[in-house]
């Protein structure tokens, strides 16, 4: 493992990158102390998320005929109220 200062680590910081890639460790020192180090990432296979993977519930849930107009009459209330008069008019002029 090689030991670099901190001035040839920012420096020549893409190459250690790639040999730390290629799979060498490099250790950063300041004054001589060792203080980080590059090291190759481990491979690790990516990690599949199959709660939300599209298509994954098919045929289990059925969505209503009247999906979009569910409802519909209580939030007409709490926008206009309960009485029908209280709805604005299509053209609002009054």
């Amino acid at each position: 493992m090689e030991t670099v200062n901190i001035h040839q680590a920012k420096t020549h910081l893409s190459r250690l990158i790639d040999r730390a890639a290629k799979g060498e460790s490099i250790t950063i020192a300041k004054a001589g102390k060792p203080m980080a180090r590059i090291v190759p990432l481990e491979e690790t296979p990516p990690v599949v998320d199959t709660s939300r993977r599209f298509g994954f519930m098919k045929g289990q849930i059925k969505v209503p005929d009247d999906f979009d107009t569910m409802g519909q009459a209580e939030i007409e209330a709490m926008f206009y109220g309960d009485g029908a008069d209280d709805k604005p008019e299509d053209d609002f002029r009054r």
